[in-house]
């Protein structure tokens, strides 16, 4: 079977604004017994879709039919250090403070695919962006993009690990890049070590202690445990990125090119102005967002507990008041309920 440089995809992934991108033959992922082990032990937390099509998720040739190879792309994202935050401010993760990603990339990769069809008529391309059961940072590691880090992501030597993943799944034969190293960390657990709730262990992060997932995934009641830890991190979080050494600011990451779309509309909220959004709100404030992630009862949730964390290191008499408020309306929304009566229990003892 005829295979095709892979410059001809890598130089079109190029010309569509991709900052890295490469290709990886579409093989069975080695990490079959870890990821199978993860969902048992219930590491995945209440992401549920996690555990459909497993075979799939594992075997990209499950997901297309005669797939042979895997075009890995990624956008790079904010890098700059957010600014001072006042009392009230809940942070957001910097992925998010810009345009969604989702929306981004897949645009592009239609395009991308819909050339490469004129090229190659009898093959078939598949864009896929997080919603599709595919292990992109394996992939992305296979075609040269970067290694994946102790705290589970992708990271590119010299410039840091502030990068969207996307793919393209294809019945062409594609040279394959050559792979990064596997193992970029050596003898470094900074990540580990900083995390607040311990959710990291080497190349393995345990998801329902993650301060992202419990602000971006988790659809129920925050065990009150985790609430101190989860400092002002209103939407997701970063701390684990932002003490690897990979990510300190250098001559190469200054000039590495951050997509427009990426740049920050925002990089926090005043946590008593979300306390008091509405549906209406929400939508204006994180329009464009992939903050869209996370439901209203959530961001409040989330801004609940954010207060009460400032509440412990200051007073405000508003933020007390609000809360109070929350606490005593048996209208208001469960999940919110619930947090305002822990915070506010935890402060009175």
């Amino acid at each position: 079977m005829q295979r095709h440089k892979s410059k001809v995809v890598t130089d079109l992934c190029k010309k569509y604004g991709f900052a890295q991108s490469g290709v990886a033959e579409a093989s069975r992922s080695v990490h079959d017994v870890q990821l199978t082990q993860w969902l048992a032990d219930k590491k995945h937390g209440e992401m549920e879709w996690m555990e459909r099509n497993v075979e799939i998720r594992l075997d990209p040739r499950a997901l297309m039919e005669n797939a042979r190879s895997i075009v890995c792309v990624a956008d790079r994202y904010g890098t700059s250090e957010s600014a001072d935050y006042g009392k009230r401010l809940g942070k957001v993760a910097r992925y998010a403070q810009g345009r969604d990603y989702h929306k981004v990339m897949k645009k592009r990769l239609h395009a991308i695919c819909d050339i490469l069809k004129e090229q190659f008529p009898e093959e078939t391309f598949r864009a896929c962006v997080d919603t599709a059961p595919l292990l992109e940072r394996e992939f992305a590691q296979l075609a040269g993009i970067g290694s994946v880090g102790k705290h589970t992501l992708l990271i590119e030597q010299g410039i840091g690990s502030w990068m969207l993943l996307g793919a393209i799944v294809t019945t062409a034969n594609f040279e394959p890049s050559t792979p990064s190293p596997t193992d970029p960390c050596s003898t470094c657990t900074r990540c580990i070590d900083a995390c607040p709730t311990d959710a990291i262990t080497p190349w393995e992060v345990d998801a329902r202690k993650c301060i992202s997932y419990l602000t971006i995934e988790h659809r129920s009641d925050i065990d009150p445990s985790f609430y101190s830890q989860m400092g002002d991190w209103l939407f997701g979080c970063d701390i684990c990125q932002e003490v690897c050494p990979h990510n300190q600011p250098n001559e190469r990451s200054s000039l590495a090119p951050i997509h427009d779309l990426y740049e920050s509309q925002f990089d926090a909220f005043d946590v008593l102005d979300v306390l008091n959004w509405d549906e209406d709100a929400r939508r204006a404030h994180i329009s464009g967002s992939s903050m869209k992630r996370a439901k209203l009862g959530m961001l409040r949730r989330n801004a609940v507990i954010v207060a009460g964390n400032m509440l412990a290191q200051h007073q405000d008499s508003e933020l007390l008041a609000k809360l109070n408020e929350i606490a005593r309306d048996d209208t208001e929304d469960t999940l919110v309920l619930t947090a305002a009566n822990e915070v506010l229990g935890a402060l009175d003892s």
